[in-house]
């Protein structure tokens, strides 16, 4: 599924587009993904779009106030959208041919339409408002492109999992996925199946670092395109021409010429090196 690479990319071409955008209506086709059809059918239309923001591997289309001749709502109300694993989100022009699998649709005011094609509809969209889309925000934890060194050491710390399975773990870090949580743990040189509590904070130090700095590289290049990943163009991304590790078992470690070994850890698929990355010791 896309991760924060690959949903800030998508942001940042829509932030090109549809802010100051005016929804007109919305129309639906299969809404199995969607949490409220109504709620969106009744509140999106006539909102401007203010900003389009990540969140995580969230999306958030920040909403206008509601204000009208019987009605003024200006708690903040923003869509969600989680692309899921083949979801893309982009404008189109309104008399372009649907394309197979276009589930929503939202007519804007310069002629185009705000489409969501997803054909295993393994995503989410949401219209949130007010204290159900704080709720939904508290759910997540830090940004790892913006949280601190003591910030980010006391949530590897702050329980006795593995370093995979924090990073993977949506409510210590916000974000980070099986790509960038192998790419990261094999240029910090540790084992993924290492407890987040036995690090030390000079280990930690160089995790955050690299990390930080495998999905900067990973932003600048659009992300990584695995399997069906498009940016909001319909542009594939680059990285994955950049991963040491990952999905590359088998094949020779770039820095030892060890050849890649892939397991299970956290319930995932983990790619590693075990000369560079070696395995914690077993207490006796």
């Amino acid at each position: 599924m896309p991760e924060l690479p690959e949903v800030e990319t998508v942001v940042r071409g829509l932030q090109r587009s549809l802010p100051g955008r005016k929804i007109l209506s919305v129309i639906l086709g299969k809404t199995d993904f969607i949490d409220d059809p109504v709620a969106m059918e009744s509140n999106l239309p006539g909102r401007r779009i203010e900003s389009v923001q990540r969140y995580g591997k969230f999306m958030l289309l920040r909403l206008s106030p509601v204000t009208d001749a019987t009605n003024t709502d200006d708690e903040p109300s923003a869509l969600l959208v989680h692309l899921g694993m083949t979801g893309r989100l982009g404008p189109e022009p309104a008399a372009q041919p649907l394309e197979k699998h276009t589930h929503v649709r939202m007519p804007l005011d310069d002629g185009k339409e705000l489409r969501y094609k997803d054909p295993r509809r393994f995503g989410r969209m949401a219209y949130l408002s007010g204290g159900a889309l704080a709720e939904e925000l508290e759910r997540f934890g830090a940004d790892p492109l913006e949280v601190s060194l003591q910030d980010f050491f006391a949530r590897i710390r702050s329980r006795p999992a593995q370093i995979k399975a924090l990073l993977l773990n949506q409510s210590v870090l916000r974000g980070v996925g099986n790509i960038y949580a192998d790419e990261s743990l094999w240029r910090a040189k540790i084992h993924p199946a290492r407890r987040g509590t036995s690090l030390s904070l000079k280990q930690a130090r160089l995790l955050r670092t690299v990390l930080q700095d495998i999905l900067r590289k990973a932003i600048i290049m659009r992300g990584s395109s695995i399997a069906d990943f498009l940016d909001a163009e319909g542009q594939r991304g680059e990285y994955q021409r950049r991963h040491k590790v990952y999905d590359r078992e088998g094949k020779s470690c770039a820095r030892c010429r060890t050849p890649i070994r892939r397991v299970v850890v956290a319930g995932r698929g983990t790619h590693y090196c075990p000369k560079c990355q070696p395995a914690p010791r077993r207490k006796k």
